[in-house]
């Protein structure tokens, strides 16, 4: 093993260390066997050129830090917008806790529920404090790395735009930031540990990550509508419900200190900031035990789950599913969507940003004015759930029990077809449709029974988008991946050029509506288009299958 270059920093804490009664020399060994490990988690697109020494070796999380770089650099002109630092700030601090807080339910949230420590590591000479130091050092080291990814590059500028004292003030401020998502991540962990166990148990922390995402995006909204615009002028009006808002707590403290107002409002705000997260620190490390011991109810699995098979989902399954090997693996592969935690973790947060962002693009655009809303065209927005469509499908051939997967190989299959089209019609049915219902009834609701034609022309372009997605994307068997080899990042570049693809279909929907009963031709058209595409898209033999 290695030794790693962020260790012989750690070594620099090492006295701060022991002063908590930590086994800084047992921590340090069990942080190298981590960072080992993790270096060993090749993403796909590097497992097939990286040569087995370079493997071992490089740090793919590392790597795919570049496109944090680049989400960094669209943070930059909230930093030269002037001195109202309030408004810039809380608008850049809002966008930073939402990568942050996303990183830590998508990435880090399988670090903070490992048992294997306990298992492995509880029954050896090893004090409890220093495995869960050393759990959370761990977590830490890489959301410094993400840290500098995000506002490395923006703080570099605004130590030359604004000065050293307001790099300073923001780099305590991003410290501040990050303990108390850990630390909040933690204690909301800790919450649903207490009160529940088993599958239960994971479901519910599935939820609350979902949630927690959804919660940070609408927040977010939140942030911008706390702000008055006026002349181009920005003010603010102190509402109670802000205290809620923390991004605002930082922002704050930074007007408070550069421009000089000490007012009750910047105090209070201020002194949240830094006696918030340091509370909450404080919380997480005394139940810090209970956690660990409470970590043990993941271990319980809970009684199966009696099958129940309704006759209108058989009537319904027989006429999605033409042949019973298309309906074999439709269920199969709604199985897994129901029953793989790791994969609804990673796609449930997006299908919930797909439900919200078409009504955040509306209330953006109609903030002053929702009587135009019902004649305008803004049902469009609903395109944006489509976005999420790429992601999903990439995400199709990954599973947590991906060993498995030989059992296509050993099984009598002699066509692929019924595998492919059975497993996107059940993403359809069991992902999409749910998503598609819902902003279906709420755009009836907002903008008439007029848009009925153009909601169905979106299920249908959704349906063509998913084909010419499969299309694309490399040919794997569903779920026969391990999701130690999934990197949205390595892909990030033909999942961009893929989302792209959504914006030509809503594009060719706005030219219809511009011509009489061109919303009927374009339907005829994507109907037609849809069937050819997919007797074809799945013409697919074993050799052409990705190893």
């Amino acid at each position: 093993m290695k030794n790693d270059r962020t260790l012989k920093l750690l070594d620099r804490f090492e006295k701060v260390f022991r002063s908590f009664d930590v086994d800084y020399k047992m921590m340090r060994k069990i942080l190298q066997i981590k960072l080992t490990m993790d270096g060993r988690r090749v993403p796909t697109i590097f497992s097939q050129n990286a040569k087995k020494k370079d493997k071992e070796n490089d740090n793919q999380y590392i790597k795919s830090l570049w496109i944090y770089v680049l989400f960094g650099l669209f943070m930059i002109p909230f930093l030269l917008m002037g001195d109202n630092y309030l408004f810039q700030m809380s608008l850049f601090y809002g966008i930073f806790t939402f990568f942050v807080m996303t990183s830590m339910i998508s990435d880090f949230s399988s670090v903070l529920l490992d048992i294997r420590d306990r298992n492995i590591l509880f029954p050896k000479p090893v004090s409890r404090r220093t495995i869960s130091t050393a759990k959370m050092v761990h977590v830490m080291i890489y959301l410094s790395f993400l840290t500098l990814a995000l506002v490395g590059i923006p703080l570099i500028i605004g130590l030359f735009v604004h000065g050293f004292l307001f790099f300073l003030v923001s780099v305590v401020n991003i410290i501040f930031i990050d303990l108390f998502v850990v630390a909040l991540t933690a204690l909301i962990y800790l919450a649903i540990l207490r009160f529940f166990d088993g599958e239960k148990l994971k479901d519910i922390i599935n939820f609350v990550q979902i949630m927690l995402s959804l919660a940070i995006m609408v927040g977010y909204q939140l942030l911008v509508r706390s702000f008055e615009f006026i002349d181009l002028a920005v003010s603010l009006e102190p509402k109670w419900w802000q205290v809620f808002i923390f991004p605002m707590w930082y922002a704050a403290n930074t007007e408070m200190i550069l421009i000089g107002k000490f007012q009750p409002f910047y105090l209070l705000f201020s002194a949240l900031g830094v006696l918030i997260p340091l509370l909450a620190i404080a919380i997480y490390i005394k139940f810090n035990p209970a956690f660990e011991q409470s970590l043990q109810k993941l271990t319980y699995h809970g009684k199966a789950k009696e099958k129940r098979h309704s006759k209108f989902r058989q009537v319904l399954l027989g006429i999605i599913c033409r042949s019973q090997e298309e309906r074999t693996f439709f269920k199969f592969a709604s199985l897994m969507m129901k029953n793989e935690r790791d994969f609804k973790l990673k796609v449930y947060p997006s299908l919930g940003f797909s439900i919200v962002i078409p009504f955040i693009f509306i209330m953006n655009g109609f903030s002053t004015d929702f009587n135009a809303l019902s004649t305008s065209k803004s049902y469009l927005s609903i395109y944006f759930s489509l976005i999420v469509i790429p992601t999903i499908m990439l995400l199709l051939k990954f599973s947590g029990k991906y060993k498995g997967a030989w059992i296509f190989k050993v099984a009598p299959i002699n066509q692929l077809k019924p595998m492919f089209s059975g497993t996107i019609k059940a993403f359809l049915v069991n992902l999409y449709l749910p998503v598609y219902l819902i902003l279906s009834v709420a755009f009836i609701v907002l903008f008439g029974v007029r848009v009925t034609p153009d909601l169905v022309v979106v299920f249908i372009n959704a349906c063509l988008y998913s084909v010419i997605c499969f299309i694309i994307l490399k040919k794997v068997i569903p779920f026969s991946e391990s999701f130690d080899a999934y990197n949205q990042n390595s892909n990030g570049g033909l999942l961009f050029a893929l989302m792209l693809l959504a914006a030509v279909f809503a594009g060719l929907h706005f030219i219809s509506t511009l011509m009489p009963y061109g919303i009927y031709l374009y339907l005829v058209l994507s109907i037609l288009l849809l069937m050819i595409i997919w007797k074809k898209a799945f013409q697919i033999t074993w050799e052409k299958i990705h190893e």
